[in-house]
């Protein structure tokens, strides 16, 4: 044991928990006894460092990446950031890719990949505070990401219905107008037009299948001209014949 915390050691400077790592460290000091070989005549220590310090490394692999990616990838990824480290130190500066890639004997896509794959490295909290020396320094990154517009749909489809609308007969016109734009109650607007309750209620419901039905049809991908080309909406509406009970 005070081997597998010796090697264990080398790693402290990891943001893993120490207990773990010592842990995984064990596990390779059970294989190391399982697999050593005395008679090949090389020391214990010899053949049980590297198995430990191997188990460790494994444990890294499987544990420490918050995006799960190919072993082929975190691979990748510590040749790169080594060779990235040890360029920079030579040349003073950031190295490109092209240079890494000649320097590492890597194709530039796979010093890319290899980029690409140091940043699902590490996460930030979206509960992370911005840096001190910013104007926002209290507000958290969950609180600066954008989100869906509650808007957009709700504007889409008034611009698919607004040409539909124009194409209704005036009663219909007024009818709506009165309800959803001032509104009225039904038995106001029935006592305003010097009609029944219930003919309103007929009217706000022939209208609103009238406007389903032409938005359903609009949508449908039969509803083209022969050369597959989709009929202006407000044209297309005016052409339609509203159903009796709107006149």
């Amino acid at each position: 044991m005070p081997l597998v915390r010796y090697v264990a050691s080398r790693f402290r400077h990891r943001t893993e928990d120490m207990n773990d790592i010592v842990q995984s460290g064990t596990v390779g000091l059970i294989k190391a006894i399982d697999g050593y070989a005395h008679r090949r005549g090389v020391e214990f220590l010899t053949y049980a460092i590297p198995t430990i310090a191997g188990e460790i490394k494994r444990f890294f692999r499987d544990t420490s990446w918050p995006v799960r990616v190919p072993r082929t990838m975190q691979e990748l990824y510590l040749a790169v950031a080594r060779g990235s480290d040890r360029v920079e130190q030579e040349l003073g500066r950031q190295p490109t890719a092209e240079e890494l890639a000649e320097r590492l004997d890597l194709t530039r896509d796979q010093v890319t990949e290899g980029l690409v794959a140091s940043r699902v490295y590490r996460t930030d909290s979206l509960d992370a505070p911005r840096e001190r020396d910013t104007d926002d320094a209290r507000s958290a990154l969950a609180d600066r990401l954008g989100a869906c517009d509650p808007g957009l749909e709700l504007a889409e489809f008034r611009a698919a219905v607004r040409p539909l609308l124009a194409g209704l007969p005036r009663r219909a016109q007024k009818v709506l107008a009165l309800r959803f734009w001032e509104y009225r109650t039904q038995s106001e607007i029935a006592a305003e037009m010097g009609v029944s309750q219930m003919q309103i209620s007929r009217i706000l419901s022939a209208t609103f299948t009238h406007l389903r039905e032409s938005i359903e049809d609009r949508d449908a991908p039969a509803w083209a001209d022969d050369n597959g080309h989709r009929p202006d909406p407000m044209q297309h509406s005016l052409h339609r014949t509203a159903p009796a009970d709107l006149e």
